[in-house]
């Protein structure tokens, strides 16, 4: 993002703060405007000639910044392992730090690792997890046994 003193260009097209059209003009007249109106001037693109650029409040700006950064960066999955027997706890520990990173906007994976004929404690385990965290993630993959462990994967809402 581009903004103020830093666009190179001789003109741009410039966008006003309530989205009207202002037309083409030179880019220190538009600075001057930004200026009087004591808001950032913004090129959102530097891929056309002359550079659209719109004028936007400081406040906008960083938000703008934020959201971008924040679109781009990639989901990520993290692990949570948990024995079958798992004590209350334990569990709610596990549970809270769920929450923090479905929060955050990141995958969980929970992996439960069984031995013996631990498979139903185990689902059950899972479901209830599930059930608590309901209202903040939604399960993207069924819960699967397989060996000797169980896992489900939860996606924020």
């Amino acid at each position: 993002m581009i903004k103020n003193e830093k666009i190179k260009a001789a003109e741009v097209n410039v966008t006003g703060v309530n989205g009207e059209a202002l037309g083409v003009m030179a880019t220190s007249e538009a600075l001057k405007l930004a200026k009087e109106l004591g808001v950032d001037l913004v090129c959102t693109s530097l891929y056309s000639s002359p550079p659209p650029c719109t004028l936007i409040s400081s406040g906008k700006a960083k938000e703008a910044k934020q959201q971008e950064k924040k679109a781009t960066r990639p989901a990520k999955i993290k692990e949570i392992r948990l024995t079958a027997s798992i004590e209350e706890h334990d569990y709610e520990t596990k549970k809270n730090q769920a929450q923090r990173i479905l929060e955050g906007g990141d995958s969980v994976q929970f992996v439960v690792k069984m031995s013996g004929k631990e498979g139903p404690k185990a689902k059950e385990l899972l479901e209830e997890l599930l059930r608590d965290l309901k209202g903040i993630g939604q399960k993207k993959t069924g819960i699967q046994v397989s060996g000797k462990q169980a896992a489900v994967q939860v996606d924020p809402v």
